[in-house]
């Protein structure tokens, strides 16, 4: 049985803020897009305008440690987790850190490159339906691969579960043979709409531009996989009626603001560029036309820096240098004194936790914290008791509770 266990090298991290000429931010270029209901900016900004205390002591506490790769972890309503494992494993971790074996059920997983089982999180309705849903790399033939997203009913007595009625209820158009770029994040929106964060599958960018296909894309479906008939291509000539969004290079964190409902995006830059954005319906996000990132290696341009009419342009980007953001989530309790309406965002290649703080949709600065912990954070999740819960990733991966 695995304890959770003080991470002794951490316990006093430092912290610092970015300087001018490693991140940048970046207000939206339409004034449509600075628009919300008057309801919504005055809540919104009681909630986010709260000013920043002295960052105290973090202490991370160890909760799980022995997973392969996890990716995602979603709160079950008894404050186990259920974790995925990118190699195609779904598990139930306890608040004493003690792992199931892996659910039956699971579909067949291509665990290629960047790749595997991914996201997870459960219906809003859950304690009434016990459905669950998760995303996947799809097997096609001949080595192809699809992002898709599946659905089960989660049977049984606490510690003897088991996954029912599986159904894939979305694969993405078209498979490709590619290891990279599957994204991806899910997140129920207030009518009970799943969207999907889908990558460009890297060999396929251009594809982000093209309406016949999913690549680049965020999707928007009903629970049980149907389109809503809202969606905004809806009618378009050529469009698919699943799509919400354009122009998206490889979304690794999504998160509903819990004030106005808007939906919030991390984004993978190539060579900088990384991006946060409010994803709204019917937009188009730019890449590959529209970006602040480079080729990697050579540093030449891929496309235009914007502003350009018809193109969203981020809340925030980092140049030159990329964090990866991974993992994105709002801070809604009270366990953090000064912190509440910040977004946590965690990150792989800086191996940190960013906290940004916010003004409406306006980024008003950004701090790094953890920066000791010397692990890719995958993940980042609000837990029910109001910690932050991170992911990190690696073979030997772990669940970490970040208390102060």
């Amino acid at each position: 049985m695995q304890m959770p266990t003080t991470m002794p090298t951490t316990t006093q991290p430092t912290t610092q803020t970015t300087t001018a000429t490693t991140m940048q931010t970046t207000l939206p270029r339409r004034a449509a897009a600075l628009l919300l209901a008057a309801t919504a900016i005055v809540a919104a900004t009681a909630m986010l305008a709260t000013p920043a205390a002295a960052t105290a002591k973090l202490k991370p506490v160890i909760v799980a440690r022995g997973l392969v790769n996890p990716w995602a972890l979603a709160f079950l309503p008894d404050g186990r987790m259920l974790v995925t494992e990118k190699p195609g494993r779904l598990r139930i971790v306890d608040a004493q850190g003690r792992i199931s074996p892996p659910l039956a059920g699971v579909p067949p997983v291509a665990n290629v490159g960047q790749c595997g089982l991914l996201d997870v999180a459960l219906d809003p309705k859950f304690a009434d339906n016990r459905l669950v849903y998760w995303t996947f790399a799809e097997p096609g033939s001949g080595g192809a691969n699809s992002t898709a997203v599946a659905r089960a009913r989660l049977e049984g007595e606490a510690g003897n579960e088991r996954l029912a009625d599986v159904r894939v209820i979305f694969s993405q158009v078209p498979k490709v043979e590619s290891r990279q770029h599957c994204g991806s994040r899910i997140a129920f929106d207030r009518a009970g709409h799943l969207w999907v964060g889908l990558g460009d599958r890297f060999s396929r960018k251009d594809s982000a531009q093209i309406t016949d296909n999913h690549i680049g894309k965020v999707v928007r479906i009903a629970g049980d996989g149907s389109v809503p008939a809202d969606n905004p291509f809806i009618g378009k000539a050529g469009a698919r009626p699943e799509l919400w969004s354009i122009g998206h290079r490889n979304i690794q964190g999504l998160a509903v603001h819990p004030v106005t409902g808007e939906l919030w995006a991390s984004e993978h830059g190539p060579q900088g560029g990384d991006e946060i954005n409010v994803v709204e319906g019917g937009r188009n996000y730019g890449w590959p036309l529209v970006t602040y990132g480079r080729n990697y290696g050579s540093g030449t341009v891929i496309g235009e820096e914007g502003p350009k009419a018809g193109i969203e342009m981020p809340l925030k980007h980092w140049v030159p240098v990329s964090v990866a953001p991974s993992g994105l989530a709002f801070l809604t309790s009270d366990r953090y004194p000064g912190w509440k309406g910040s977004l946590m965002v965690g990150t792989l290649r800086a191996q940190t936790l960013v906290r940004l703080t916010l003004d409406g949709r306006r980024i008003t600065g950004e701090e790094r914290l953890l920066t000791a912990l010397g692990h890719r954070i995958r993940d980042v999740r609000q837990g029910p008791d109001g910690w932050i819960y991170i992911v990190t990733d690696g073979s030997e991966g772990q669940i970490i509770r970040i208390e102060r």
